[in-house]
């Protein structure tokens, strides 16, 4: 493990290793040695902003990112004001690559304040090729560009960017690798997420992310359980398993697992307290699983359930490969086993052909489920895709009234559902000090739900028994109580 690493240590005359992860390493080292001498320079230590746009994955890439850049000797900051800024960007919709456009402006003007400073762009939105040439013509101070397959070369590529005094950009179609034990550093210290496998091979029509992330690659069961045993063993109580659809997990390993294996063996994990998951796609989740979950004592009860949209047409349109009926079975069925779980879910409005009668099949949907929270989007063309291409685009007038009366129905379902839990005591772990009141802890109950009650900063990282007194739409006031939770 990258713990027991000594990089000053490592041989530099030598030529770097053919093998990961000890290529990296050789890079790490001989990244600390122009990060030293620029520092000695400057007679400060250099700084490092890592900002991160788009999912969980992306989060857990940032950390990745952080972890060398910490390493490799620089100091991490939150301001954009650094020696080196790096956006992990991403493109499931269009309004995400904008914002990237527009915030490449600003760091624009802070490097002709410090022109020794280095922009680097990698994440999803890379792996676009008009993304790259847009960048080529219009944003030629970027400094590293790099996508997500080859994210484990970040050392190497960081000192080519060193070395050779112009733009470097380096983007991967694919890879097979899974590259392990490079440095990470974690956001919380008692919470994780894990890669549990990377890609995606179900190709909805409206979807990008296949072609950007990949096709799907599941990491060794033995390697995720040692990983896991590591940050348990470093404190972490909460671990997040992450997969564009988990469910798929350990189909394509030499010897397949399935995700409920999986499953079994983490929670077997001692000091692992919470364990949680997504994203899970309708059409293969397995009884299996439903009975894990059910028996478990360890897994969240809260599950992630896209829909994307009500209407069987639109579905099928969606390449989603499941009905209106039969994603309400499915859902009757999770309720049933696990009467206590939060389903939360992910719509589109817009797509290619819906039509106010679609609408209607996705309203009656969220009726019949009762999410207990839904993500709602308008939907985004996104090039390269089928849906792009599709006839039938639909007026931004029908979509914005689709779109506000889909949105009144889930959040008046979703707070109905929430305030079920008024008057109950429910443990909740404890994850930060409130933002606008820090005489609160901002925690979160097993199904997802926020409260926020009085408490010490001591209590951070730990899982204490919360009365929820008052419930405020989507979120809880609470206080510490000490009667035991319900079970």
């Amino acid at each position: 493990m990258f713990h027991n690493i000594d990089f000053d240590s490592i041989d530099l005359t030598q030529a770097p290793p053919a093998k990961e992860p000890q290529r990296q390493y050789y890079f790490i080292a001989k990244c600390r040695q122009y990060i030293k001498a620029e520092s000695g320079r400057l007679g400060r230590s250099l700084t490092a902003n890592v900002t991160t746009f788009g999912c969980q994955m992306n989060a857990r890439d940032s950390e990745k990112l952080t972890g060398v850049l910490e390493c490799a000797g620089y100091s991490m900051t939150d301001s954009e004001e650094a020696d080196l800024v790096i956006y992990n960007t991403c493109t499931v919709r269009d309004n995400a690559n904008q914002r990237v456009y527009g915030r490449l402006g600003f760091l624009n003007s802070l490097k002709k304040k410090n022109p020794q400073m280095k922009i680097a762009l990698c994440g999803c939105m890379m792996q676009e090729e008009a993304v790259i040439e847009k960048i080529k013509k219009s944003y030629r101070f970027v400094d590293l560009i790099f996508g997500t397959h080859n994210i484990f070369r970040f050392a190497e590529l960081l000192c080519t960017m060193f070395e050779s005094g112009r733009p470097v950009i380096d983007i991967w179609q694919g890879t097979e690798q899974i590259v392990e034990d490079l440095p990470v550093e974690r956001k919380y210290p008692f919470k994780s997420g894990i890669n549990i496998m990377f890609g995606c091979n179900n190709f909805c029509s409206y979807c990008i992310v296949p072609y950007v992330r990949g096709r799907e690659r599941s990491r060794s069961p033995e390697d995720i359980l040692k990983e896991i045993k590591t940050l348990a063993a470093d404190g972490v109580v909460e671990v997040m398993l992450l997969g564009q659809n988990v469910n798929s997990y350990g189909k394509n390993l030499e010897n397949p697992v399935s995700f409920a294996d999986l499953l079994r063996e983490v929670e077997k994990i001692e000091g692992i307290e919470r364990i949680r998951f997504m994203t899970s796609h309708p059409k293969d989740l397995s009884d299996e699983l439903i009975q894990v979950m059910k028996q478990s004592k360890k897994i969240c009860r809260h599950l992630h359930l896209p829909l994307q949209s009500g209407s069987t047409r639109i579905l099928q349109a969606m390449n989603r490969r499941y009905t209106k009926e039969q994603y309400l079975a499915l859902a009757e069925k999770i309720r049933k086993e696990i009467p206590d779980i939060a389903i939360t879910t992910d719509i589109i409005v817009g797509f290619p052909g819906e039509t106010m009668e679609d609408i209607e099949e996705t309203i009656d949907v969220v009726n019949k489920v009762q999410y207990d929270n839904a993500f709602t989007f308008i939907y985004s063309k996104r090039t390269g895709t089928p849906a792009a291409s599709m006839p039938n685009q639909v007026p931004s007038d029908i979509v914005k009234e689709g779109f506000d009366r889909l949105l009144k129905t889930v959040q008046d379902t979703a707070k109905t559902r929430t305030a079920l839990l008024e008057g109950k005591t429910l443990p909740a772990l404890a994850e930060e000090i409130n933002a606008q009141d820090n005489t609160l802890i901002t925690g979160r109950l097993s199904n997802n739900t926020i409260v926020h009650f009085p408490g010490a900063p001591s209590l951070i990282g730990k899982i204490v028994n919360v009365r929820l007194k008052e419930c405020h739409g989507f979120y809880f006031l609470g206080e510490i109580a000490d009667s035991p939770a319900a079970k």
